[in-house]
């Protein structure tokens, strides 16, 4: 006798594993702000599993911060690749196994719903990557900076490079990441600007997605370019020479030489900084950098002190 069943038959299906998600976090010698960003990147409530990678460059790797778990694991490795912040972060990358890769520097912190946003955004459209907005802390002063959808396009990032688009807030699929867009460019002097070189080459790629909200604190005042113009000076030229595209808007190459001239300025370098900063204003008359260029240049006032109003409010010069 065959036993017959009644009602609808349901096929029961499961929800598929949210994906694995690999952050890189390269450091060097800053262990206290290291343990803060390590906390932001465990205690995320992104469902899925993450596999933490902290990159030690040019400095010996703390073994013990190493975590062993299902859901939240974390791996220390040496940078093996070139010295600077480029080849630890590509040394992060090889080692990571995440269908998602997203970075944060050392000295920032994640809000607890960045990944689990983010995956979300990625998940559901065509875009290959995915930023956010910012808070950034200097001093007693906090800026919030949110960027729009549409200021993530070649042509807006080439006139004002969206600092908003932080590479702590950067989350990329690791399919592209290895392919059409690549690793970070360790030729870059100093790996200075390493960040926005690479964000040029992503959009070029595919879209960027967009979290119009801030996901990140970022710690502005310990940067090691802050006072290494000539390393500036030389990323600009590299970069200015690598992408045709940052000479073709005025305004956007004329921000670059603007910048250039500052650092001249800021080295003492008086007859450079005045010559670039006439070259930036036959591009643009409103480029505010020559101007600064100028009067640092004039020792009118120091190059420290414009940088510490820049920073007050949130922007760099």
């Amino acid at each position: 006798m065959t036993e017959q069943m009644s009602g609808p038959i349901r096929s029961v299906v499961s929800s598929p594993e949210p994906a694995l998600v690999s952050v890189v976090i390269a450091t060097h010698n800053r262990p206290e702000l290291l343990r803060l960003a390590i906390a932001g990147v465990m205690d995320q409530d992104y469902a899925g599993p993450i596999e933490c990678i902290v990159v030690f460059d040019k400095t010996e790797p703390d073994q013990t911060l190493e975590v062993s778990g299902d859901r939240r694991r974390l791996r220390v490795v040496s940078n093996r690749r070139t010295p600077g912040l480029a080849g630890a972060r590509n040394s992060g990358i090889v080692e990571s196994a995440g269908e998602y890769v997203a970075f944060c520097d050392d000295d920032d912190i994640w809000m607890p719903t960045k990944l689990s946003v983010q995956v979300g955004l990625l998940s559901v459209g065509s875009a290959l990557t995915a930023v956010s907005g910012i808070v950034i802390d200097y001093g007693k002063h906090s800026t919030v900076r949110v960027p729009k959808s549409d200021d993530l396009t070649l042509k807006n990032l080439v006139r004002r490079r969206v600092m908003e688009a932080h590479p702590s807030s950067v989350i990329v699929k690791r399919d592209a990441l290895m392919g059409p867009i690549g690793l970070m460019d360790e030729d870059l002097p100093g790996s200075y600007g390493e960040d926005f070189d690479w964000i040029l080459r992503a959009v070029q790629i595919g879209s960027i997605a967009v979290a119009t909200e801030p996901l990140v604190r970022v710690r502005w005042g310990g940067s090691q370019f802050s006072q290494r113009w000539d390393i500036i000076i030389d990323a600009i030229d590299y970069g200015l020479e690598k992408h045709a595209v940052l000479s073709l808007d005025p305004k956007g190459h004329a921000r670059l030489l603007g910048r250039r001239s500052f650092a001249a300025a800021a080295m003492g370098r008086r007859k450079e900084a005045l010559h670039g900063a006439i070259q930036t204003l036959r591009l643009s008359v409103l480029e505010r950098r020559a101007y600064l260029a100028v009067a640092v240049a004039l020792h009118l006032v120091s190059a420290a002190r414009l940088l510490r109003w820049a920073h007050q409010r949130g922007r760099g010069i």
